[in-house]
């Protein structure tokens, strides 16, 4: 299989000041869920001080059970939008459905597309036609082909912004929440110059694995890490099993630049 975005050099793009692939490693990081603005805002400035750039937050959640919390919708949008504006972070949501196109354009910075919308192909056509750099999460049942060429829709309708995420997939193994396939990571980039991510909070659903989950991607040659982070993850709305603290981050981080080197990136 071909992609359209060959390997002929170091492939990168900007989104305010700061650089999404080739010799760097980002890292997103803040709650599953938008619950209220004070507790954002402490998030926010926590991260920010740490220098993370990138602030997460969901606001559309896809939940397998209708009786879970399944987000503030619009509003959460407003306060994304509004910490983002105070604290200078760049922020990530993720979209559920092409009616919120208009809504997540004018109020996000990055659109991310979960699992479950990565064959959802006329979403992926529109995310094409737009500027915003987009996350694309692999399908937890999908193949690293398939998830290519998810890709392929949005990059063919004109977007070259794309962000791939490895985030687990589907296996018999039940020891942690989905199989996190790292081996991924080398295969994409053998075939496409597009950034590869890793989050390893959905991929285990357990907090105490995301540190070393976190560091194997980092040796692997991911160009970034999405980890959910929370003032007070046990008192965290959704998924707080798999959320960790800022503090428990920072760890994460100080031994990054060694693993790094390994691949020429810097943090």
């Amino acid at each position: 299989m071909k992609v359209k975005l060959q390997k002929s050099g170091p492939y990168h793009f900007e989104i305010k000041g700061k650089i999404i692939g080739s010799d760097y490693f980002r890292i997103i990081a803040g709650p599953c869920t938008i619950e209220n603005y004070p507790d954002l805002l402490a998030i926010a400035r926590k991260l920010k001080a740490m220098d993370i750039h990138f602030l997460r937050g969901g606001a559309f959640k896809l939940r397998t059970s209708p009786y879970s919390f399944q987000g503030l919708g619009k509003s959460a949008l407003e306060i994304l939008a509004r910490v983002g504006e105070e604290t200078g972070m760049i922020t990530v949501s993720e979209i559920t459905c092409i009616e919120d196109l208009d809504v997540m354009y004018r109020l996000v910075n990055v659109i991310q597309v979960g699992t479950r919308n990565m064959n959802n192909f006329p979403l992926l056509r529109k995310l094409g036609e737009i500027d915003h750099p987009v996350i694309l999460k692999r399908g937890m049942a999908n193949t690293v082909e398939e998830w290519l060429l998810a890709a392929e829709h949005i990059l063919a309708a004109g977007n070259r912004r794309v962000i791939l995420c490895e985030r687990g997939i589907r296996t018999f193994e039940t020891a942690t929440r989905y199989t996190l396939d790292l081996s991924a990571i080398p295969v994409v980039k053998a075939q496409s110059q597009l950034p590869v991510f890793v989050d390893p909070s959905h991929s285990a659903g357990i907090r105490e694995l995301i540190k070393p989950l976190s560091w194997a991607a980092a040796a692997a040659g991911a160009d970034g890490l999405i980890i959910e982070t929370h003032i007070c993850p046990d008192e965290a709305v959704c998924d707080a099993g798999q959320t960790i603290t800022p503090e428990a981050l920072q760890q994460i981080i100080v031994p990054l630049p060694d693993l790094l080197k390994l691949w020429h990136k810097t943090l």
